[in-house]
C-alpha cells in the first residue's frame, strides 16, 4: 500500500524473507557499520547507528578541529549554513526555514521557550506522545496557567478517527497543538497534514514531532502545513547522534532562539542557530556522509522498500511465535501503519508500563543478547519492531525461536509474583 506520502506500507501477509542486502563487493550490509556481531541489533528506531564511513568522517572534521581550534570556530558557522543546505535537500525543506538542533526534543523545547505566553492558553497532545515532549507541554501550560487536554487516540483508529479525536480537544482556548508524525511507542502515523490544514484555518499553531520521519518517509515535509516541525536524522538516517532538524515557518519562528544564547543571538531565524560558542558540531557536518552512504549504496527508495518487507517479515515469524506461545493472537491493528516498524503484543505480564519496558529491553539486551525497543501503551506491552538495512531476516528468525520462549518464562513469573503479591 502506498502513503499519501510516497512511502510503501506492506498490505498483503510476507511468506517469503526479503533478500538480504549487499555493499558493492559483495559483503553484508552490517559491515559498513560497527555494531558488536555478538549482538542482535533490533532496534535501529530508538538511537540509530552510525555507519563506519561517517564516523569516519567525523573523527577527521574533529582531528581538524583540533588541530587549528583558533581557525576551525571562527568558520564553523559558515559551514554549518552548507550543512543545512544539503540537509534540507534530503527532507524536501527550504534551507531558510531549517535550524540544526542536537534532537527532535531540543526543537520542541525551542518551540515551547519561544511561543508567546498566553495566559490560561491550553495545549492539545495524544495520548501516543513522546514522554518528553509531553512533559515540556505539561511545564509550558503551568508557565501559561494553563493545561493540557489529552486525546485519546485508541491504537487501531484511522486517518478519520484519529483526527476526529484531535480535533474533539481543540477549542477555543487552544494555544497549540503537539502531534506526532510518527508515534514512538505505537509505531503509526497521526494525520498530521489533515491537522495542520484545519488548525491553519483556526490559527491554532500546530507542532509536529517527526522524530522518526527523516529517512523512514520520503519528503517528510512535502504538502504538510504546519507552524513548527522537529525531527531526528541520527535514527533512520544514521547520522552521527545529536544530529536533528528543526523546520519553522510563518511569523512565529522570528521568536525562536537558540536554547543556550551566543554571539549569533543577532542574527536571524535560523542563521542564529549556526553559532554556539565551542560546542563540537562536527556531527552536523558528518551527517551527509551517512545519508550518502544509504544513497549512493542502495539508493533511499530501495532502502525503504526493503526495511518495510523486512519488517512485515519480522512482524510474521516474532508473531506466529508468540501467539502460539500464549494462544492468544499477537497481531496488533495499527490504524495508521508506518514503513519500517511493526508491533507485536507481549504475553500478559511483560512490559505493562513505560518502567517495566524499559527495565525489559534492560534485560533482554544483559540476558539475551537482543537489543529490542519494548514498549507500552494503554497497560499493554509490546515489542516494536523495526528494520534497517543491516538486519536481516535472520535476525528475526533468532528473536522468535531464541527469544520469545524465555519472554514467556518472564512473563508467566511475573504473573505469579502479581498473584502472590
Amino acid at each position: 500500500m502506498s502513503l499519501a506520502d510516497g512511502s510503501h506500507v506492506s498490505e498483503t501477509e510476507v511468506t517469503t524473507a526479503p533478500r538480504p542486502l549487499l555493499l558493492a563487493d559483495g559483503r553484508p550490509a552490517a559491515r559498513a557499520w560497527s555494531l558488536d556481531p555478538a549482538l542482535r541489533h533490533l532496534n535501529h528506531g530508538s538511537f540509530g547507528a552510525v555507519p563506519l564511513a561517517a564516523q569516519q568522517r567525523q573523527n577527521e572534521l574533529r582531528t581538524e578541529m583540533e588541530r587549528a581550534p583558533v581557525v576551525w570556530f571562527p568558520e564553523l558557522p559558515a559551514r554549518l549554513a552548507a550543512a543545512r543546505v544539503a540537509l534540507a535537500a534530503f527532507l524536501g525543506a527550504d534551507p531558510g526555514d531549517l535550524a540544526l538542533v542536537p534532537n527532535a526534543s531540543a526543537g520542541v523545547s525551542v518551540v515551547y521557550a519561544g511561543l508567546e505566553r498566553r495566559r490560561g492558553g491550553e495545549i492539545v497532545v495524544t495520548d501516543h506522545g513522546y514522554g518528553a515532549v509531553t512533559m515540556g507541554a505539561e511545564r509550558l501550560a503551568r508557565r501559561w496557567g494553563g493545561r493540557v487536554r489529552t486525546a485519546r487516540v485508541p491504537l487501531d483508529a484511522d486517518e478519520e478517527g484519529a483526527y476526529q479525536a484531535v480535533m474533539a480537544e481543540v477549542g477555543e482556548g487552544t494555544a497549540l497543538v503537539v502531534a506526532d508524525q510518527i508515534t514512538s511507542a505505537t509505531a503509526r502515523r497521526l494525520p498530521v497534514g489533515r491537522l495542520g490544514t484545519e488548525l491553519r484555518r483556526r490559527g491554532v499553531p500546530l507542532l509536529v514531532d517527526g522524530a522518526h520521519a527523516p529517512g523512514l518517509i520520503a519528503a517528510p515535509l512535502d504538502g504538510l502545513t504546519c507552524d513548527f516541525w522537529a525531527g531526528n536524522l541520527h535514527k533512520w538516517g544514521c547520522a552521527p547522534r545529536g544530529t536533528a532538524a528543526l523546520v519553522a515557518r510563518g511569523p512565529l519562528r522570528d521568536a525562536l532562539y537558540p536554547l543556550i544564547d551566543s554571539w549569533g543571538a543577532h542574527d536571524p531565524y535560523p542563521d542564529r542557530f549556526d553559532q554556539q560558542g565551542t560546542v563540537d558540531a562536527t556531527h552536523y557536518l558528518a551527517a551527509a556522509t551517512a545519508l550518502d552512504l544509504v544513497g549512493s549504496t542502495w539508493g533511499w527508495p530501495a532502502a525503504r522498500r526493503y526495511m518495510d518487507e523486512l519488517a512485515g517479515y519480522a512482524e510474521q515469524v516474532v508473531g506466529a511465535a508468540v501467539t502460539r506461545l500464549t494462544g492468544t493472537d499477537a497481531r496488533v491493528d495499527v490504524g495508521m501503519p508506518v514503513p519500517g516498524m511493526r508491533l507485536v503484543r507481549l504475553p500478559d505480564g511483560l512490559a505493562d508500563s513505560r518502567l517495566a519496558a524499559d527495565a525489559l529491553r534492560d534485560r533482554a539486551a544483559a540476558e539475551l543478547g537482543v537489543e529490542a525497543a519494548f514498549t507500552s501503551f494503554g497497560g499493554v506491552g509490546y515489542v516494536r519492531l523495526s528494520a534497517h538495512v543491516y538486519n536481516t531476516a535472520e535476525d528475526y528468525e533468532y528473536f522468535a525461536e531464541r527469544c520469545v520462549p524465555v519472554l514467556g518464562e518472564w512473563a508467566r513469573a511475573a504473573r505469579e509474583r502479581h498473584r502472590t503479591s
